[in-house]
């Protein structure tokens, strides 16, 4: 006998409160499989107590019975049950927390199962979902082995000397779509020192680029201040006051200062390339290695899959019937 189980405190009960009576056993229910211990002659009070006992503990496993298969929602002939929410609980979560997660999970649910009837009540007769299903898990199955198959060969290792060879090569795909500049800008409150800004701003040494770069943090502005990178006409722009810089009056050593709005603005354009012309390598250099890599990965699967032709065609695992 399990030792809460309620039968053994009854059968203590009754065996220590009667004399050698003759007894039987009976077996209550098959899925029990608890005998009950009744005595031919007993005190009828104990008797009713121990069935008072009985009948409760039965009734308590019956409602924690009813109770996981309580029915919290139903969508057409689908149903959802208290019993299916395992573990969306975390362990520590207080009752209006648990709540509140309960319900959502029941509301997440009924949205899913409507939305799922509705697609499945819309399907066109001839669309075959089998078929997809199986053609997107072969996807799937190969897509997984093609990504393992690449990280175990893949040379990801490209060299400059690499990259710009590339870029040489196939210019006509490096092609700008709009126009690029390199330039230098400071937009910053008027109450700033403006003095000292204009310092430093006419300062072609790195320590007064690094105290003008403090001097925009310390003042909420916005600087960019790397004489080398390339930027989009319309990003620097719309930095600036409308018209400031456009694509018809940005011109390389172009610059100047101005006010509006409580800002003061600083501008030097030190290169221009106008969009329809060929970029420049240090634009595109990142979009050459990637393109470098990519092809890499092409040629791995490639090879792959006529190795594999090639071998199972020779064990006459293929076979092509003219």
């Amino acid at each position: 006998m399990q030792k809460n189980n309620p039968f053994n405190a009854l059968f203590k009960l009754f065996t220590t409160n009667t004399r050698r009576f003759p007894a039987f056993f009976l077996s209550l229910r098959p899925d029990f499989n608890i005998p009950v211990f009744l005595p031919a002659c007993m005190n009828y009070r104990l008797w009713l107590c121990g069935l008072l006992l009985l009948s409760g503990w039965c009734c308590a496993n019956k409602q924690k019975d009813a109770s996981n298969g309580r029915i919290l929602a139903e969508v057409y002939d689908k149903t959802l049950r208290i019993s299916d929410l395992h573990d969306i609980i975390p362990t520590g979560t207080s009752p209006e927390d648990s709540a509140l997660i309960v319900s959502a999970f029941v509301q997440r649910w009924a949205r899913e199962q409507l939305l799922m009837y509705e697609a499945e009540r819309n399907i066109p007769k001839d669309l075959d979902i089998d078929e997809l299903v199986r053609n997107y898990r072969a996807s799937l199955v190969r897509y997984n082995y093609e990504e393992k198959l690449i990280a175990q060969k893949l040379d990801s290792t490209i060299s400059d000397a690499e990259t710009r060879a590339f870029y040489e090569e196939n210019k006509d795909q490096f092609q700008l779509e709009a126009t690029i500049l390199k330039c230098l800008l400071l937009k910053i409150s008027t109450q700033a020192p403006q003095t000292e800004i204009n310092k430093l701003w006419n300062s072609r040494a790195a320590a007064d680029r690094e105290k003008l770069k403090k001097l925009a943090g310390d003042w909420k502005g916005h600087l960019l201040s790397d004489p080398e990178k390339w930027y989009k006409l319309e990003e620097v722009a719309a930095f600036l006051p409308k018209g400031t810089l456009t694509t018809d009056n940005a011109g390389s050593r172009r610059e100047g200062t101005l006010n509006e709005g409580g800002f003061r603005y600083y501008y030097r354009v030190l290169e221009v390339r106008q969009g329809q012309t060929t970029a420049p390598y240090d634009f595109v250099r990142e979009q050459a290695s990637k393109v470098i890599l990519h092809r890499r990965k092409q040629q791995i699967l490639d090879q792959w899959q006529k190795d594999v032709f090639d071998t199972e065609l020779r064990r006459e695992n293929v076979k092509i019937f003219k």
